[in-house]
């Protein structure tokens, strides 16, 4: 009979371990997945049979710079062709009339 409560003993250390050792490591894999999505996010995924490619950050910040760029494109005057270019014109002929008036 002692025999048997020893191993009942041991069975019971033993799945407790177990539950211990499980609970720790749900732990480190939750973050090693939020690890894996961050990396997916920086470096892009490609795209699959229903799901589309999603571009990384790097690939994005050139498509904002690109953007950017035609931004300040128009912000500075240039040829002629610029927002700033046809602000000033407006602006200019707007000062002839207000000193013709």
């Amino acid at each position: 009979m002692d025999l048997v409560v020893v191993w009942c003993l041991a069975a019971a250390a033993i799945v407790a371990a177990l539950g211990l050792l499980w609970r720790l490591t749900r732990g480190v894999r939750q973050i090693v997945g939020r690890v894996d999505e961050f990396v997916d996010d920086w470096n892009g995924t490609p795209g699959r049979p229903g799901t589309p490619a999603r571009p990384g950050v790097m690939a994005r910040l050139a498509g904002i710079e690109t953007r950017l760029g035609a931004v300040e494109h128009e912000l500075h005057p240039n040829s002629g062709s610029s927002l700033r270019d046809a602000v000033d014109r407006v602006d200019a002929r707007t000062q002839q009339l207000t000193d013709q008036t």
